[in-house]
């Protein structure tokens, strides 16, 4: 029987002989022509890929961009169109979707904005060349189908991509569906800092229960959460230290009360990075893509892919962040969350587009 394996896809287990179907479902022009892409259009929704059966999905390949001017020109209409575009991805036949993200949010840099980074699971190639790439395995068993829609209301984008996969006789048991999810709080709800000292406001205080704590995944039944994508816009207008982190993450397994089995101690120590970085910086399961201006001014863009180090949970697990020491700081945060878990899944909803659009710089 053909089906997803023991093998992985790691340079030990390369030479082990498979016995799967390689397919791919792409944009190639069906004439024999090079107009190998689709142009879709503002309010448009697109089936990229339906596949019946049994299979996996580990590489998604796609690029996109405006034609008008360069979408990094701030005089453009839709500088932040990577934000109206939204990838969504449904398992079995399921009618609410498991992927449901921005597409630029997806692939791992938020705010509407690009930038080139290499980690393990996703990566964005260079500028000259900007494409995005996931290597996030997807099983399915059922069949999987891929939208993509444009919430544009000027730019018509040409959209290209190939989704490749291994066609299976059947998925065995024990293999959880990928999802991810998109959130934003816009701004946090934080504490005013009033005739309190800068390092007083943003050092001190206490936390004792996490939930004010900014919510990066709250999921429902038997899976693991595999890492995240974490933006921050950083609202407060200072000349004094204005550094946005000092948030401890806390991660709640199975209904468990605070404190948590996983308590970290800052923002920057979450994302595998100390002592306030200020520079981008990319390697295999975490990095910066944005890191904001002088005095950690602007937008930010972190990631932290638990590849080796998954959070398991049997019931249920909640992902969350202080924003600022004791959630004392009142930025804009958003976030996307990658898991694998058993369906069904507690549905959920990406924001509408008034909602979803980065503030400007």
């Amino acid at each position: 029987m053909i089906g997803y394996g023991d093998y992985g896809s790691s340079l030990r287990d390369l030479p082990r002989l498979r016995h799967t179907r390689r397919r791919r479902v792409s944009s190639w022009d069906r004439s024999g022509g090079n107009e190998d892409r689709i142009w879709l259009r503002p309010g448009q929704t697109e089936v990229i890929a339906d596949i019946p059966g049994a299979g996996n999905v580990n590489h998604i390949w796609m690029t996109t961009r405006t034609m008008t001017l360069p979408y990094m020109n701030p005089a453009h209409p839709e500088p932040d169109f990577l934000r109206r575009l939204v990838l969504r991805a449904f398992w079995d036949g399921e009618q609410q979707p498991s992927v449901e993200v921005p597409l630029g949010d997806f692939f791992g840099v938020g705010h509407g904005r690009y930038a080139q980074f290499n980690s393990v699971p996703l990566q964005c190639s260079p500028r000259e060349g900007i494409s995005y790439n996931s290597f996030f395995h997807m099983p399915f068993a059922e069949g999987a189908r891929f939208e993509i829609t444009s919430e544009c209301r000027h730019e018509t984008v040409p959209f290209y991509w190939y989704i490749d996969y291994e066609e299976f006789d059947e998925l065995e048991e024990g293999l959880g569906r990928f999802h991810a999810q998109w959130r934003r709080e816009n701004p946090c709800a934080g504490v005013p800092q009033g005739a309190a000292s800068t390092p007083e406001h943003l050092l001190t205080g206490t936390n004792l229960d996490g939930d004010d704590n900014y919510t990066i995944l709250d999921a429902r039944g038997h899976g693991h959460y595999v890492g995240c994508v974490l933006n921050v816009h950083n609202l407060r207008r200072t000349t004094e230290w204005n550094w946005y982190g000092e948030g401890d993450d806390m991660i709640f397994i199975d209904g468990e009360r605070w404190p948590p089995s996983l308590h970290g101690t800052g923002t920057e120590d979450y994302f595998n990075t100390a002592w306030c970085p200020d520079e981008p910086f990319s390697a295999p399961y975490h990095g910066i893509t944005l890191a904001g201006g002088p005095n950690w001014s602007g937008q930010t863009s972190l990631y932290r892919f638990h590849i080796e180090d998954p959070v398991t949970f049997a019931e249920s697990i909640r992902v969350t962040i202080e924003h600022g020491h004791a959630n004392k700081r009142s930025d804009d945060y958003s976030s996307v969350a990658y898991w694998y878990q058993a369906e069904p899944h507690v549905p959920f909803r990406l924001p509408p587009l008034e909602q979803r659009l980065p503030r400007p710089l």
